[in-house]
């Protein structure tokens, strides 16, 4: 005898027990669909704010952080004594850029090193004697913004100026416009 066989001669004897043991009343249905709303609102919370919280202590993108060794040199040192502890040394960084949907250009960004304090991140410039950095708004988001952006755990640039064994730490913030409308 199948199972099915069996399951229709076990409820053949019970034919209304549902109706028996507890009976639908008007509204009843109306209840079952806010429970459900309410339980499939409460998962839907959860697993967001679970999905949130892994996202916000996710370390930065690993890729950024992958290199062979990083080199102890005088840039390196120098952090160090700022306090920063470098993570990773040169990265470069191939960019395609597409015009008008048809001709291809291709480029590259250089990180010299990513360095660490407190758990935060930082892309590191080094200063170069023949491209000087201008100490202006436009100047500094021009050549150091784009660092930042690279990923969303990079909470700033620093830039060296080994012959000034200067450290700066340059912060970018995306703010509204400040344009009256």
């Amino acid at each position: 005898m199948s199972f099915l066989l069996q399951v229709e001669e076990i409820l053949s004897v019970f034919p209304n027990i549902t109706d028996e043991v507890m009976p639908m009343q008007s509204g009843d249905g109306l209840i079952v669909l806010l429970l459900v709303v309410a339980l499939g609102t409460w998962i839907y919370l959860a697993v967001q704010g679970k999905m949130r919280k892994t996202v916000e202590n996710a370390p930065p993108l690993d890729w950024l952080l992958q290199n062979e060794e990083v080199p102890e040199d005088e840039a390196t040192r120098l952090l160090g004594e700022h306090g920063y502890r470098v993570v990773a040394g040169k990265r470069r960084i191939p960019v395609t850029i597409e015009a008008n949907g048809a001709e291809k250009l291709h480029s590259r960004l250089f990180i010299d090193y990513m360095a660490e304090q407190d758990g935060s991140y930082y892309a590191v410039k080094l200063a170069k004697e023949r491209k000087p950095l201008e100490h202006t708004g436009s100047s500094l988001r021009d050549r150091l913004l784009v660092y930042q952006l690279l990923d969303e755990h990079t909470d700033g640039v620093l830039y060296v100026r080994l012959a000034e064994r200067q450290v700066v730490l340059y912060r970018f913030s995306l703010q509204e416009s400040d344009s009256e409308e």
